[in-house]
């Protein structure tokens, strides 16, 4: 049967496959983030997955105000990088896993949630700069990807409970899925900033630290914070973080943290990043 052997979360900002793609990770403004990521790089060349199931919000690559689903699961072939206004990046094609993400889809919505099903579409740095971060710069992706892109964007996103318990009925549909598959889920997104308006560039160590600690041992309390805390506390952007809870949900209630890395600035954004197995 199918097993999730672990959770991963990161920040996915535009600036850092920007800087990969062009051979900056060594200058000092972005070696600090990079070296965070060393540990997370020899860990997953290790733990080789077979198929990462990846949450991201799409930044009006593949959606705009024309069509705005709340979930939408990627059950296609392969995805394409985007264009986000510089070119695609210089990455890989991103290979789907349709067998898998079609049980998922059966599996949870019979299990009251409703996802949106899409067959074609272009990934941006969302979904991109996450792999890029694990897996660096390889010919190929070492494993298969599912897209879940999750509204952030427009009013109103899901609530926090709402992901946490996505998350465990996805869990629930990969271990009833008849094939022997190693599975991570990953969750992605934050932490604190803001893009616009006054208060633009607005970043909240405080906040974030907490968040850090909250999603790793109180899980469940995290996933009753309104919309309206991460908005004043975290900034506009920092409602990403409510992407991290469907991938903690899909874990056991006690986790064992094998990495943790936070650091500011990378343009004007907070970096967070974890490596949870279950435990307990």
């Amino acid at each position: 049967m199918a097993r999730i052997t672990a959770g991963v979360s990161t920040s996915h900002v535009p600036a850092i496959g920007a800087a990969i793609d062009l051979g900056k990770t060594k200058e000092a403004y972005w070696e600090p983030l990079f070296k965070g990521y060393e540990f997370s790089k020899k860990w997953i060349a290790e733990e080789k997955p077979d198929v990462v199931f990846l949450i991201y919000n799409d930044h009006a690559s593949a959606f705009g105000l024309e069509t705005i689903p709340t979930f939408a699961i990627g059950c296609g072939e392969e995805y394409e990088s985007a264009d986000e206004g510089w070119g695609p990046r210089p990455i890989p094609i991103v290979r789907g896993a349709p067998d898998l993400a079609w049980h998922i889809r059966q599996s949870v919505i019979q299990d009251d949630f409703d996802l949106t099903t899409i067959n074609e579409m272009k990934v941006d740095h969302g979904l991109t700069v996450p792999l890029s971060l694990l897996f660096g710069q390889p010919e190929a992706w070492p494993c298969r990807v599912i897209p879940l892109a999750v509204n952030v964007i427009v009013y109103p996103p899901p609530s926090g409970r709402r992901c946490y318990m996505l998350g465990k009925a996805i869990r629930r549909a990969i271990e009833s899925f008849d094939e022997d598959l190693n599975v991570q889920i990953w969750g992605t997104g934050g932490m604190s900033h803001q893009l616009q308006g006054e208060r633009a560039g607005l970043i909240n160590s405080e906040f974030d630290r907490q968040f850090l600690d909250d999603i790793v041992h109180r899980p469940s309390e995290l996933a009753d914070k309104p919309h309206v805390e991460y908005m004043r506390d975290a900034g506009g952007e920092g409602i990403e973080l409510v992407m991290w809870l469907i991938m903690r949900g899909a874990l056991n209630d006690h986790v064992t943290e094998l990495h943790r890395h936070y650091h500011v600035p990378a343009s004007s954004t907070a970096v967070g990043h974890l490596i949870l197995k279950n435990s307990g």
